[in-house]
């Protein structure tokens, strides 16, 4: 079959993370994205995190470039130009989506806002995404990943029990807000096949982060608890976290009362499975005792063998596995969690589109775009004579001076 969203055109405006990760998984589901890219140097991903001679020895943009704007033309724009903001409006007028991440009114300045564009094309599916949102004090500021998990109080909370601050190691708020901008543009799109109507889209990094802190925020909404770093440990159960092994740790998890059992059985722990410590309440209560006690039984076991005893009697263990390990998994390759890309005699590796679907999945049709490459191909599907790209070239739409980076 075909893919869900084929025929579907994507203006895309956004850099980094967050919205180039949701157009990404736009165009795995078979949508035609248009990555909009300033001239000078296009999108700052490119080169993010990654020394130029190890940037020279790749041949072409930084990992996490390549990590999310697979399957997407690249067509340069100086939005800083009459001419460039003409191409920009012309094109959106054309697409069926379009996605930014700028700060709140640059989009306006540009006359590539929501109501300037919908009242020509009215089943326009028109995402906003920025830092705070369009309203309040905070509206007008930047923010990254980073920002917004200090903001959120996700920070507060992770770390060692009375250690400094500490962020997660993942930019988790920008990839949950990608699903985020994806949910809502999918929603979007189904409410203009029953009623021929677009409609304006917008998500923040702060509607993420406040939704991955959701039960937190519940907890201190009802009860007035402010929840603290406790390490790879949980508040709602115990054992709920990392234990040691004599190579390793492995995640120990046994919430219910007869997981329990299990664990302790399975460990061959007699001193776990007392009265004192059969109820997930007592548990809760007794945890600065109880961790002691299982980490002194675990760490006379390797992860291998935790594991396999564990996972046996259904207690929920995993192996604290680093980059390398979880990179190669076979687990990751079953599920088809990966897309090997050919290219001539080269096979890269990518991270696949976060779910599966039975009749239209996912798939990777062409890796990450060097900067501009696609433009007067983009420019002519869009309609454009070949005297007329010349002309806006001549007027400065697409830069004076346009360059293109490998990929």
């Amino acid at each position: 079959m075909e893919q869900v969203l084929k025929n579907i055109r994507v203006l895309d405006f956004s850099r980094v993370f967050a919205a180039p990760d949701a157009t990404q998984t736009l165009g795995d589901l078979g949508a035609e994205v248009v990555k909009i890219e300033n001239p000078k140097g296009g999108d700052d991903c490119r080169y993010l995190g990654i020394t130029s001679e190890a940037l020279d020895e790749l041949g072409g943009p930084s990992p996490s470039f390549r990590a999310f704007n697979r399957n997407k033309k690249s067509i340069c724009i100086d939005l800083a130009t009459t001419a460039g903001q003409e191409v920009a409006r012309s094109l959106a007028l054309k697409c069926d989506v379009m996605v930014n991440n700028f700060r709140p009114g640059t989009m306006q300045r540009f006359g590539l806002d929501y109501e300037t564009l919908s009242a020509q094309n009215p089943g326009l599916v028109y995402c906003d995404f920025t830092a705070y949102g369009s309203k309040g004090d905070l509206a007008p500021i930047g923010a990254n990943d980073l920002a917004l998990q200090a903001h959120s109080g996700l920070m507060s909370i992770t770390g060692e029990e009375d250690g400094d601050p500490v962020r997660a190691g993942s930019a988790i708020i920008d990839l949950h807000a990608s699903l985020a901008i994806v949910s809502g543009v999918l929603a979007a799109l189904l409410h203009r096949t029953k009623t021929g109507r677009g409609q304006h889209v917008e998500t923040s990094l702060l509607m993420s982060s406040a939704h991955l802190m959701s039960y937190f925020y519940q907890d201190y909404w009802l009860t007035g608890h402010i929840h603290r770093p406790m390490g790879t440990a949980n508040h709602l159960s115990v054992p709920n976290q990392a234990f040691p092994a004599t190579d390793g740790h492995v995640i120990i998890i046994a919430p219910s009362d007869e997981m329990w059992r299990r664990c302790a059985h399975a460990l061959d722990a007699e001193q776990l499975d007392r009265p004192e410590f059969a109820k997930a309440s007592d548990r809760l209560r007794l945890r600065k005792s109880l961790v002691p006690i299982i980490a002194g039984i675990t760490s006379g076991f390797t992860k291998q063998e935790l594991h396999n005893r564990l996972s046996a009697a259904k207690v929920n263990v995993s192996i604290v596995h680093d980059i390398s390990e979880a990179a190669r998994h076979e687990q990751l390759e079953a599920i088809g969690g990966i897309f090997h890309h050919h290219n001539g005699s080269t096979t890269r590796n990518y991270v696949a589109t976060p779910f599966s679907m039975s009749e239209t999945p996912g798939e990777m049709r062409s890796g990450p775009p060097e900067l501009g490459l696609d433009t007067d191909d983009v420019m002519r599907n869009f309609g454009y004579e070949p005297e007329e790209i010349e002309k806006l070239r001549s007027q400065g739409a697409f830069g004076r001076n346009e360059q293109t980076v490998g990929s």
